[in-house]
């Protein structure tokens, strides 16, 4: 069973910025990895995605804020996060996605607050 470690997380005044990464155990050849978030209430939404080959997709209200990248030889992606904002605030979770399989990590709780 494939393990995603996440470090990062924490509290942020707006504005602020804030990075976070996941580490994926062993050599996996992962298709996608990316990040959701959900805030307390609320439905997990899709934040951003990378591909093997580095084409990114980003949800339209962190564009211009978010960078999502990766290091293959590593098995780490990470989430820049700048310019961040209140609604920002949630349990961001690491997904990762193989050939025929799907994983998740255990969430890191980014509280972004004055």
């Amino acid at each position: 069973q494939v393990q995603l470690v996440e470090s990062g997380g924490g509290l942020v005044q707006p504005e602020g910025s804030l990075r976070l990464s996941c580490a994926a155990s062993g050599s996996i050849g992962s298709i996608v990895m990316g990040w959701y978030r959900q805030a307390p209430g609320k439905q997990r939404e899709l934040v951003a995605t990378i591909t093997s080959g580095f084409i990114t997709t980003y949800a339209d209200s962190v564009k211009g804020r978010f960078t999502i990248s990766r290091d293959n030889a590593k098995n780490t992606v990470y989430l820049q996060m700048m310019i961040l904002k209140p609604e920002d605030t949630g349990v961001y979770y690491c997904y990762l996605r193989t050939i025929d399989r799907a994983f998740w990590g255990q969430g890191t709780q980014v509280t972004v607050s004055s």
